[in-house]
C-alpha cells in the first residue's frame, strides 16, 4: 500500500479569522460552521488559532467584552502544524505527542492549506492508529493555571 500523505485526507476548505477581528465575529463564525477551532491569519500568514475554549477562558471569564476584544487577545500563538506532504502516520504521532485532536496543515511555503482531524486519520489509517492517537490526546494534562 502506498504511503498516505496528509494532503490525501485533510480538509482543505478552511475558514479563518483575522487577529484584528472581534471575538464576537470569531464566535459567530464558529457557530455558523459548527466548529470549535478557527485558524487566525493576517493576510496569508498563519499567526495562531482561536478556540471556543480560548474565548471563554481568556476573555469571557475575565470579563472582557467580546465585541470590543480582538481575537489577538485570546488566541494561541505558536501553534502546532504539519506539512501537506508529510506522511499521515507522522502527523498522527505529532498529534499524540502534542495531545491535540486537530492540527493545521501548511504547504512548504508556510501557507495554510488545510486542517487534519483525528477523524480523518481514523478513516484512513484504521482503528489501531486512531485508537492510539485518541488515547494519547485524551490523557489528562496539567490543569489550567488561574
Amino acid at each position: 500500500m502506498a504511503t498516505q500523505r496528509v494532503s490525501d485526507v485533510m480538509t482543505s476548505d478552511v475558514e479563518v479569522v483575522r487577529s484584528s477581528d472581534s471575538l464576537r465575529v470569531a464566535a459567530e463564525k464558529m457557530r455558523t460552521l459548527n466548529v470549535g477551532p478557527i485558524p487566525v491569519c493576517d493576510g496569508d500568514q498563519l499567526v495562531g488559532i482561536v478556540t471556543d475554549r480560548d474565548i471563554v477562558i481568556r476573555a469571557v471569564a475575565q470579563g472582557l467584552d467580546a465585541e470590543r476584544t480582538q481575537v489577538a487577545q485570546a488566541m494561541t500563538r505558536g501553534v502546532e502544524y504539519v506539512y501537506d506532504d508529510d506522511d499521515l502516520s507522522q502527523a498522527a504521532q505529532k498529534m499524540r505527542a502534542s495531545q491535540i485532536r486537530r492540527i493545521l496543515v501548511l504547504n512548504r511555503n508556510k501557507r495554510l492549506v488545510g486542517i487534519l482531524a483525528l477523524g480523518d486519520i481514523a478513516e484512513e489509517l484504521g482503528d489501531q492508529e486512531s485508537g492510539r492517537t485518541l488515547g494519547a490526546v485524551s490523557t489528562p494534562s496539567q490543569p489550567a493555571q488561574h
